[in-house]
């Protein structure tokens, strides 16, 4: 199947390792060129030439930024014109927020959550929808805890499903333009994130086994299962599709 990717341009925030390299490479893969960013440099520097030796020269380019930093947006925006001449998507990745129950988590850290895994993806959102033309899309890679709460995930159960409702609204707004918004809620995909969360409490092997069972599918996604999902949804391919959220998850949740 023809994505209809050739060519396109995207930036793709939060892309060095983890769900947002995974989807920009399978973009990468399929003709489509990339910005990826990430707030340390030698790990942009990789991850462009990762999918520069995939998919060839001019196929990718970096920028060092930080999602909550109030000037990002624009510069993700104005780089992208910059490198490629046009802009097609924008895919939303950050940082999984720290872990630690609602009860106890400190104030300071929902607050740094707040400007990079809220204010800062609708501030991208926002500075996107207003250059992106007919066609285009905005991706938001959220979570399973959109639809249900993981344990010792306070901050990502508070904030994730404010910020899906938000896309929920922001597609109603942008849809007469022609513009798609959609997110992805990823659950049990092995990353290093979540190799991380399995390790907390202190039997890794364990933990994963235990979460593996409650997947239907019996077993961890993998990250290029994730980033061909991703690159389906902001790819022409998926036209008629705006306002959803899509669980990647194995059939985890238990919600329709």
């Amino acid at each position: 199947m023809d994505l209809g990717l050739k060519d396109k341009a995207y930036v793709v925030t939060g892309a060095t390792r983890g769900l947002g390299f995974a989807a920009a490479r399978e973009l990468a893969a399929d003709g489509a060129r990339v910005l990826v960013s990430g707030r340390n440099e030698k790990a942009v520097d990789a991850a462009v030439a990762e999918l520069i030796a995939l998919a060839g020269p001019g196929t990718a380019h970096g920028l060092v930024a930080d999602n909550s930093d109030p000037g990002t947006a624009e510069r993700l925006v104005a780089e992208a014109a910059e490198r490629f001449g046009r802009l097609d998507g924008v895919l939303i990745s950050v940082g999984g927020p720290q872990a630690g129950p609602v009860e106890t988590t400190p104030e300071d850290a929902w607050r740094d959550a707040f400007e990079s895994v809220f204010l800062g993806a609708l501030r991208i959102a926002r500075t996107a929808a207003a250059a992106l033309g007919e066609g285009g899309v905005i991706g938001f890679v959220l979570s399973s805890s959109v639809r249900q709460p993981i344990p010792g995930l306070g901050i990502s159960n508070g904030l994730r499903p404010g910020l899906a409702m938000a896309a929920k609204a922001l597609a109603d707004e942008l849809g007469p333009r022609g513009i798609r918004v959609v997110g992805l809620l990823p659950a049990r995909i092995d990353t290093d994130r979540v190799r991380e969360l399995d390790a907390l409490g202190g039997d890794p092997e364990g933990a994963r086994a235990r979460a593996g069972a409650g997947i239907p599918l019996g077993r961890y996604g993998t990250p290029e299962e994730f980033g061909k999902v991703a690159a389906f949804l902001l790819s022409p391919a998926a036209s008629y599709l705006t306002g959803l959220m899509v669980p990647v998850d194995g059939g985890a949740l238990r919600t329709l």
